[in-house]
């Protein structure tokens, strides 16, 4: 396979929408450091055609944030998110809980897989790996793992796990989660203004290792305000948890553990994401990677196609590949997970983050003049899908 780099550029034009299928490959800059074009991937299976918006993060014009409705539990396309947001563009992000059938009764969450930090603030950690949704993950990758952006400017792919805690006059308990749809089993997880007013009868249903398995029957929830518990229930609720409020959500050995705590007591709930590198991050959003140091990492799926959404790192970090695949019949073929990875490398990339597909996948920009976001790929349903979050390009110009 090889990539038709021939891509034209479109004096007097403006980014009205998605090029129809067949017409000729485009490129134009939108803003100081951040340009968008078309590139043609060649296939077995016919041509591909990529849509790329890359950021130069040396313009300290551009950034990078997360795209996201306001609240964890909740979904928006990525048009009204990048509108909402004043972005300059963006694609759809990490995968995220779309569906409930297995648990009669519980309603599906709409909140994202993985970990997210939006302008430095931890939203939420990633849920246990029997619980995603998505394609299987490769060996020697996890739920935890991010693209992000530090303090630095530079760009990473890097793993964030959590660390929290519940301090008691009786000793500390660990805490498990953090706005998740999904704790694992035996833990407790701390859901805050930022879940949103969804219900948190999903955190206890699943195991580790099985989605589908049954809801926990042990379970118990605390509500803790300004410093001390006000509530007790006997099975997760919902409703918007108020700003200075933390509600505490136990199965199994964590339910054991909150039923000791009385109204009155006092509490101290902390947490925070802790990256392996050790940075400090500016934005995170999950996924998985792809591609390592300018090589696809082993165990990548070599037989489904799907029309596809990932972001390439270049540069050192300084160069970011924002990438849609185009969803209209003519290019619907579409790339294997093993196939995303080396193009990615051939457009340029050293590592490769793989963000959710097919229906989800999307990218807009807003052109020079123009008050809204475009939508510059097709979509490959009737129309956008919403989503969890996003990766959104920033500017300043």
């Amino acid at each position: 396979m090889t990539v038709l780099l021939t891509c034209g550029t479109l004096a007097g034009t403006s980014l009205a929408g998605a090029a129809p299928a067949g017409s000729a490959p485009r490129s134009e800059k939108i803003a100081p450091g951040v340009e968008y074009r078309d590139v043609d991937l060649r296939t077995a299976r016919g041509v591909v055609r990529a849509h790329v918006v890359t950021v130069d993060l040396r313009d300290r014009h551009v950034r990078i944030g997360l795209l996201h409705p306001g609240r964890v539990a909740a979904r928006r396309t990525v048009s009204q998110l990048a509108d909402a947001q004043g972005a300059l563009a963006g694609v759809n992000g990490d995968f995220f809980h779309i569906t409930e059938a297995q648990h009669p009764g519980v309603a599906a969450t709409g909140s994202a897989v993985g970990p997210e930090i939006a302008d430095g603030h931890p939203l939420k950690a990633a849920v246990p790996q029997g619980q995603r949704f998505g394609p299987a993950l490769p060996p020697g990758t996890a739920p935890g793992d991010v693209l992000g952006v530090g303090t630095d400017r530079t760009a990473r792919i890097d793993r964030l796990s959590l660390s929290g805690s519940v301090s008691t006059p009786e000793g500390r308990l660990n805490l498990g989660g953090l706005n998740q749809y999904a704790l694992p089993v035996g833990s407790i997880g701390a859901y805050t203004a930022d879940w949103g007013s969804a219900s948190r009868a999903r955190a206890v249903c699943g195991t580790d290792t099985s989605r589908s398995a049954p809801c926990s029957k042990d379970t118990y929830e605390v509500t803790v305000r300004n410093g001390r518990v006000v509530a007790t229930a006997g099975k997760p609720g919902s409703g918007t948890v108020p700003a200075g409020t933390t509600v505490l959500v136990g199965r199994e050995a964590g339910a054991r553990q909150l039923r000791e705590l009385a109204k009155g007591q006092s509490v101290r709930v902390e947490h925070r994401l802790v990256a392996a590198s050790g940075v400090t991050y500016a934005f995170a959003i999950g996924g998985f990677p792809v591609l390592r140091h300018g090589a696809p990492l082993k165990g990548l799926d070599t037989k489904a196609t799907a029309v596809r959404t990932a972001v390439g790192i270049g540069d050192g970090g300084h160069r970011l590949l924002l990438v849609a695949l185009d969803g209209r019949p003519a290019y619907r073929s579409g790339l294997t997970v093993a196939e995303l990875a080396s193009r990615l490398k051939e457009l340029g990339a050293t590592e490769g983050f793989d963000l959710d597909g097919g229906g989800s996948s999307t990218l807009v920009a807003r052109p020079r003049g123009a008050t809204r976001v475009s939508v510059l790929n097709h979509p490959s349903g009737s129309a956008e899908r919403a989503v969890a979050n996003g990766v959104g390009v920033f500017s300043a110009a």
